[in-house]
């Protein structure tokens, strides 16, 4: 096994992101066909899927085939250029605040060199040994200055504390002097076995409804107001977030408000500028929704792989009602706002 020493030198190459010779585009890089940034894709090390299956953990037997080279064969599939990696459910965060650490640090570590051996395929997006404040901010100085991530992962909830609980505000405060991205995927909370429903799933209703908890957290708590230099993604089409709109909005949900530009830093404008992906939603009721909440301007292209496909969600989001330009936003040109160093 490689030491820190020889493992961070043989980042080097890396830099401040993926390198590839002058002139030369990433979309070129990868062909004509390889156009979309999916910003819903995760990944694990050997390790952490092993955990998975030792914990039975949701969905853990799709991971067990898990390589990197099959995650960029269903990319090629679905034209994907670079995917941004990041961890999902059941994410790292067990009890034990030292295994937390150690977990963060081996998977970080895991997936830039990922980045760094399939180079102009991935990207990272870091995870965080939450709840643990002070672990995560050491955590965020090695990601960022070290291993160059382009961005968090984290999950929607650490037990009973949302993205927005006053504990973290250390953490989104530094995030936000880095003007980072931050990806949040759902996950169910930490009450009543994962599922208030017996026999439902908790995929079926409980991470979409967790992902809203975490974008209400954020903005009811101020933590939107505080953090204006981070680039919120939130996974699933925002979750159950336009089903809630008229509770949440109220006034400023109907049609004469949602068609003005809304006041600075009211709930409307934090939604407005926050951003949301495709996996599990590519159908009219939620994009249609979304466009008219949001705008299509703030919708990215993700897969869930490997539990979604790439060319599965491409060719899903084709029969949403979006028409050419709008499509062409959200496999890439609404994430090069987003993150702009992908567009040359």
């Amino acid at each position: 096994m490689a030491t820190r020493r020889e493992f961070i030198s043989g980042l080097a190459g890396l830099g401040a992101g993926v390198l590839l010779p002058r002139g030369l585009s990433f979309m070129q890089a990868q062909g004509a066909n390889s156009r979309r940034l999916d910003f819903h894709h995760h990944f694990g090390s050997p390790a952490w899927v092993q955990m998975t299956k030792d914990r039975q953990s949701q969905g853990w037997q799709t991971w067990q085939p898990y390589t990197p080279a099959r995650a960029i064969e269903d990319m090629d599939r679905g034209g994907v250029a670079t995917s941004f990696i990041s961890i999902t459910t059941p994410g790292i965060w067990f009890g034990n605040v030292e295994e937390t650490k150690r977990i963060a640090r081996r998977e970080n570590e895991y997936g830039a060199r990922m980045v760094s051996d399939h180079r102009g395929r991935f990207a990272l997006f870091a995870v965080l040994p939450l709840p643990d404040v002070e672990g995560s901010l050491r955590e965020i100085e090695y990601a960022f200055d070290t291993l160059k991530a382009e961005g968090v992962g984290l999950l929607s909830n650490w037990g009973q504390k949302w993205l927005g609980d006053e504990t973290f505000k250390p953490v989104l405060e530094e995030l936000n002097r880095r003007k980072v991205v931050i990806y949040t995927h759902g996950a169910a909370p930490g009450c009543c076995g994962g599922s208030f429903v017996p026999n439902v799933p908790e995929t079926t209703i409980e991470y979409n409804t967790d992902v809203s908890r975490t974008i209400v957290s954020l903005i009811s708590s101020g933590a939107a107001d505080r953090t204006p230099d981070i680039r919120y993604i939130m996974s699933h089409g925002g979750g159950t977030i336009t089903g809630l709109a008229g509770r949440f909005l109220g006034a400023a949900a109907n049609a004469d408000s949602l068609a003005k530009t809304p006041e600075p830093n009211s709930r409307l404008h934090h939604l407005r500028r926050f951003y949301y992906d495709t996996a599990a939603s590519t159908n009219p009721v939620i994009m249609g929704a979304l466009k008219l909440m949001v705008g299509t301007s703030q919708i990215v292209f993700g897969t869930d792989h490997p539990f979604g496909s790439s060319s599965n969600i491409a060719s899903s989001m084709r029969n949403v009602g979006f028409n050419a330009d709008e499509l062409r936003g959200v496999d890439r040109e609404n994430g090069f706002r987003i993150l702009p160093k992908y567009k040359s």
